[in-house]
């Protein structure tokens, strides 16, 4: 059920609760535009009229009025015919224009009246649907703008074309991000990581306060001797000491292609928390047809992320032949491949290299995407390819990466998603 320029054209039916209906203060569902009159059929009519956007057809007869007229201009100003490059003309007219200032209102208004997870849709929406981009180049706006991973990612698509005045301005933000990032990633990243590198060093012959009782006492339960109650450690399992010395080497190779946007934003800041590990050496490479080793800048993931450069094409081949030349201890090594494989390369040496790797021993993880958005677009032939390699593709949501870097660094099958390319479990 729509209206003319209503909430199907807002943000997709399954959205519709995250910006109309949420102007109402009450989830729509299940409500009716019937009803009686008195309170409960008022506000039922009120809600419908907030969420199908007030033109002529839509039939509720309802006048909105003070807040509810407010949230409703912000709304129609971003979703209201008109407002989208090549929009399909509908009677209702409005926009943001080319303003600086009545878009900066805008954002102000938008902040006011809905939460931020809504605000941050509404300003990707705003994005796309009516080319602010340029806008995002003043000062003035960025520091209206909610701050979010997929604003970080449109800042860094225009970083050559950023003014000086506003360079600064725009290193706030994303720095204001990437610490909101770290600090809901990085501690669970370093003791996932610290408790995989410790199992991974286990020795046969530790010293006595290294020895892992409990996997020493299950290996040897065979030798229980009941008369003495008793079991005869034949085999000492122990661990070793991972903390004093470099163990394990990573390599994360990310596809800065402009559809990877927030894969970049993510892999940076992990860059960067595996970066501070002592006991990884790990190394950041991004590409599209060049490579770029962006490792002696992990102590800082903006500097980082205003090293690459998103858009372009994609040469994966290159990419990894670059990593590839860094590998000096291949059963110690694990390469994180984080692309949607449109490879623009050659695509046979990309399989090649892939393969010999692998034969190495080298851990070869390919990510199709790293961020909360699920599976990206991808080439389906090449995911396919790689799965044949035993290297399955999947996308990755931040919070499983580290149980992912764990098992890879275990040397243990992978927590793959069901719905990865050559998933076999």
């Amino acid at each position: 059920m729509t209206g003319a320029g209503g909430a199907s054209d807002v943000l997709g039916a399954t959205d519709v609760a995250g910006a109309r209906a949420d102007v109402g203060g009450v989830a729509v569902e299940g409500v009716g535009a019937g009803g009686g009159l008195g309170e409960v059929g008022e506000e039922r009519l009120r809600r419908w009229r907030l969420v199908l956007g007030g033109e002529g057809g839509e039939g509720t007869g309802c006048v909105l009025a003070g807040r509810d007229a407010a949230m409703d201009g912000a709304l129609t100003a971003l979703y209201g015919a008109g407002s989208e490059k090549g929009g399909r003309g509908r009677e209702r007219s409005a926009g943001l224009g080319g303003s600086a200032p009545s878009v900066a209102r805008w954002l102000g208004d938008i902040r006011t009246y809905f939460p931020s997870s809504v605000v941050q849709v509404m300003q990707r929406d705003a994005i796309a649907r009516l080319g602010l981009s340029t806008l995002l180049l003043e000062p003035e706006m960025l520091e209206a703008v909610e701050a979010d991973v997929h604003l970080v990612g449109t800042l860094l698509s225009l970083n050559k074309a950023m003014p000086e005045t506003t360079k600064e301005t725009a290193r706030a933000v994303v720095r204001k991000v990437v610490e909101d990032l770290e600090k809901r990633l990085a501690t669970r990243t370093r003791s996932t990581l610290t408790g995989a590198l410790d199992r991974s060093a286990r020795v046969s012959r530790p010293r006595h306060h290294d020895i892992d009782w409990n996997r020493t006492i299950a290996a040897n339960l065979g030798n229980y001797l009941p008369e003495y109650r008793t079991i005869v450690p034949e085999r000492l399992i122990g661990y070793g000491r991972a903390s004093r010395s470099v163990k394990k080497e990573v390599i994360l190779c990310i596809d800065q292609s402009g559809s990877m946007a927030a894969s970049v934003v993510y892999a940076s800041v992990f860059g960067a928390v595996l970066g501070s590990m002592r006991s990884l050496n790990t190394r950041l490479v991004v590409f599209d047809t060049s490579v770029v080793d962006l490792t002696d800048q992990l102590d800082d993931p903006v500097d980082v992320l205003f090293g690459t450069q998103l858009g372009g094409g994609t040469d994966i081949n290159r990419a990894l032949a670059y990593c590839q030349a860094q590998i000096t201890r291949p059963a110690d090594t694990v390469v994180v491949l984080i692309s949607d494989l449109y490879e623009g390369g050659i695509r046979d040496e990309m399989l090649k290299r892939v393969a010999a790797m692998k034969a190495s021993g080298v851990q070869f993880v390919t990510l199709l995407a790293l961020s909360d958005e699920g599976t990206p677009a991808y080439d389906r032939e090449h995911a396919a390819a790689l799965a044949a390699l035993d290297a399955p593709a999947f996308a990755c949501t931040p919070d499983l990466f580290p149980e992912v870097m764990a098992a890879a660094i275990e040397r243990r099958p992978l927590p793959i998603p069901d719905t990865a390319v050559g998933n076999r479990t």
